[in-house]
């Protein structure tokens, strides 16, 4: 089975960070920071303004901001993300979808990873074709995820029951959270996935952020990359990255249980302690303003969370196993 990447498969992955690069770069990424910093005194405890939505979810009656964090999505931002069909990506072309596939919303959400672009981006991916608006960026699709949802102030429809959420003060400025007492559900396979592909996307970015300062960083006379404790740092990044790639691309074309859940195992490890060596590298300066590498960090862990976690995937990779072992 042949892994490669086709041309156009290439130039939408080549798109995608362009368009990334244009309209979220660095400064606005710290931009949103600094935002959600700003705001989140004022958000606390706020009341969730929401009415029942028909199919179980709930969707804004415009009272209120919802709580949980300081964070604000931008709205030109996300319909920006519709234009180029991040949402719209696997709906049929009859339905005024992108008609592509699992493997091509694989690469955009690494990309999306990659760049730390904030929003429920995968709630709304798989409510398009099925929430009017979700698929061009119109409408703000949040979900209710094991006892959590994210963006949950800020989502015109909320796709799960919200009842008695709570806001919890995020780890990730701009990842804001509810806790909800809903049960909690089996995690479907594209979200576990889709959360994969964007820790895959944060896994090469810290990757690429720890080589450069090794390689620039100088002490004692010599780049900071050539002493062997940092260089087996920066080659043990690199080998968890190239692991997870491989794996995630294989279940994006597989699309069984069991790859899908060796891909989530592998991409959280290669995100968070590929962040956390990063840190390392970088010293003290990776929790600095200047640098987005605690930012990687904080979204990867929250990201853990996501779609039953690490444990959920276990379980499911042991029952494949023990299957065929039988």
């Amino acid at each position: 089975m042949r892994f490669r990447l086709t041309d156009d498969q290439r130039a939408l992955r080549d798109g995608m960070r362009e368009a990334l690069a244009r309209r979220f770069d660095a400064d606005a990424l710290r931009a949103a920071v600094a935002g959600a910093d700003r705001a989140e005194g004022g958000t606390e405890g706020e009341g969730t303004g929401r009415r029942r939505a028909a199919g179980g979810g709930t969707e804004r009656d415009g009272s209120g901001s919802g709580g949980g964090g300081g964070a604000r999505l931008d709205r030109a931002l996300w319909r920006a993300l519709g234009d180029l069909g991040l949402f719209a990506l696997r709906v049929p072309e009859a339905d005024g979808g992108v008609g592509l596939g699992l493997p091509e919303a694989v690469l955009l959400f690494e990309e999306a990873g990659r760049a730390l672009l904030p929003g429920p981006l995968i709630a709304t991916h798989l409510a398009a074709g099925a929430v009017p608006g979700a698929a061009t960026g119109e409408t703000v699709v949040a979900a209710v995820d094991g006892g959590f949802v994210e963006w949950l102030g800020e989502a015109d429809v909320v796709r799960g029951d919200t009842t008695g959420a709570v806001p919890l003060r995020s780890l990730d400025p701009l990842t804001p959270l509810h806790r909800v007492p809903a049960g909690r559900a089996a995690p479907a396979p594209v979200a576990v996935l889709l959360t994969a592909a964007e820790q895959l996307g944060t896994a090469g970015r810290v990757c690429e952020l720890a080589a450069q300062h090794a390689r620039t960083r100088e002490q004692f006379g010599r780049p900071v990359g050539a002493f062997q404790a940092v260089a087996h740092l920066c080659a043990g990044i690199l080998v968890r990255v190239e692991t997870a790639r491989a794996a995630v691309y294989a279940a994006a074309v597989t699309a069984d249980p069991a790859d899908i859940a060796t891909a989530r195992i592998l991409a959280d490890e290669a995100a968070v302690r590929g962040a956390r060596d990063c840190l390392q590298v970088h010293g003290g300066m990776g929790f600095t303003w200047e640098s987005e590498v605690h930012l990687h960090l904080k979204r990867a862990w929250v990201r853990t969370q996501r779609a039953g976690g690490v444990t959920e995937s276990e379980e499911v990779l042991a029952a494949a196993l023990a299957a065929e072992a039988a």
